[in-house]
């Protein structure tokens, strides 16, 4: 018997930062299961790897002017007839102290990660759900992070943005509920993307537990495994044709760590993370 293929419910896509890492495996997964793929950039030309694909459409957009990055999406919605599948994946990492670092940089990280984001989730569902008949309905994944369950720290607003993308995300599958309409909240542990090599680190005096906590998010975020398996559970997750959460990453982060916590106490949960980041 043959396989499904994520074409057979959802011909369209549009996926946020499609450049590198994650949202890269992401778009590449929905080309190769047939899927039309919008992918965004702020710099379209670093989509190049992608755009030999004849069904992939390279679209600049920066999610720094939410209202700019609106219209983008629904240009770019018009001219691909309407999407079946939105994948809000683009952000950014700031390590740094939080009192330390001027607060203009967490403000910043919190409205591109979570106000706009949240503003592209706001036009995708309000188009799903205008829908015309008879057209299958569509899908909304949130990539948001285990960081929702294990902060990191010194990436405070990383945490926030991502604890209140998840907040979103379950807030809809609740008014989504009877109408078909799939809501996935993703959860990512650390993967090989190079996410700490593009890490913001406002200047000022680094702590020697702050260089402790970087060598330790640094060492896990380079052994963690290939984005290829973060694409591979968005697909199952996809053929499920249910809303919900997926923890994806290695079999501690994404299975073990989170069944210890629900078994376990917060203030253990909470010794643990400090361990795991040498910051005791």
């Amino acid at each position: 018997m043959t396989a499904p293929r994520v074409s057979a419910l959802y011909r369209t896509a549009f996926v946020t930062g499609a450049s590198t890492g994650l949202g890269r495996a992401f778009a590449e997964m929905l080309l190769a299961e047939g899927v039309s793929v919008w992918g965004t950039a702020r710099d379209p030309a670093r989509l190049a790897p992608l755009a030999g694909h004849r069904a992939f459409t390279a679209v600049a957009l920066d999610l720094r002017d939410g209202a700019r990055a609106e219209e983008v999406f629904h240009a770019a919605a018009q001219t691909a007839g309407g999407f079946d599948l939105v994948v809000n994946n683009a952000g950014y990492g700031v390590f740094g102290d939080f009192a330390a670092t001027d607060f203009s940089v967490w403000q910043e990280q919190l409205e591109v990660m979570l106000l706009n984001t949240a503003r592209l989730s706001h036009a995708a569902l309000r188009d799903l759900r205008a829908r015309p008949a008879g057209r299958p309905a569509g899908a909304l994944v949130n990539i948001s992070s285990l960081a929702v369950e294990f902060p990191l720290p010194f990436q405070s607003a990383y945490n926030m943005a991502k604890a209140g993308l998840t907040a979103l995300n379950e807030s809809l599958m609740v008014e989504v509920a009877g109408t078909g309409i799939v809501i996935l909240d993703v959860r990512p542990g650390d993967y090989r993307t190079d996410f700490e090599g593009a890490m913001r680190r406002p200047p000022g005096a680094e702590t020697p537990r702050m260089t402790r906590a970087w060598a330790a998010f640094a060492r896990m975020m380079q052994s963690g495994p290939a984005p290829g398996q973060a694409a591979a559970d968005l697909r199952r997750a996809l053929l499920r044709r249910r809303s919900g959460t997926v923890r994806t990453g290695r079999c501690f982060q994404a299975v073990l760590a989170p069944l210890l916590s629900r078994l376990g106490s917060l203030g253990l949960r909470r010794r643990i993370q400090a361990g795991y980041f040498d910051v005791t």
